[in-house]
């Protein structure tokens, strides 16, 4: 599996996106997933861990887990490409919107 396969996955990025917030342990991380058991969630922190977008570290009898930020360039070189796109439709959306909807005296 690859970092593209790992993060199709919509539990795989409400870890991610709980890991963005910080180090958290494996039961804290199972509370963010409610709909998910204890080892559901263990075999996705397992893929995440594979494709090395986290890490983990033990603390006595827990397990700390992390995002490894620098596991996401894949992903971000790939975005790279498509972001020229974007900017020219935020900006004529940007025009659209002061053509369609100008600023009135005394109110933004």
């Amino acid at each position: 599996m690859d970092v593209f396969e790992a993060v199709a996955e919509p539990n795989r990025r409400a870890l991610l996106d709980a890991l963005a917030e910080g180090e958290r342990s494996a039961g804290e991380l199972v509370a963010t997933l409610p709909g998910l058991t204890q080892p559901a969630v263990s075999r996705h922190l397992r893929i995440l861990r594979e494709v090395d977008l986290v890490e983990v570290r033990p603390d006595g009898q827990r397990r700390i887990y992390a995002l490894r930020a620098d596991g996401l360039l894949e992903i971000d070189e790939w975005i790279g490409r498509y972001r020229r796109y974007w900017a020219r439709h935020l900006g004529a959306l940007e025009q659209h919107l002061a053509n369609t909807h100008p600023k009135r005296e005394g109110k933004s």
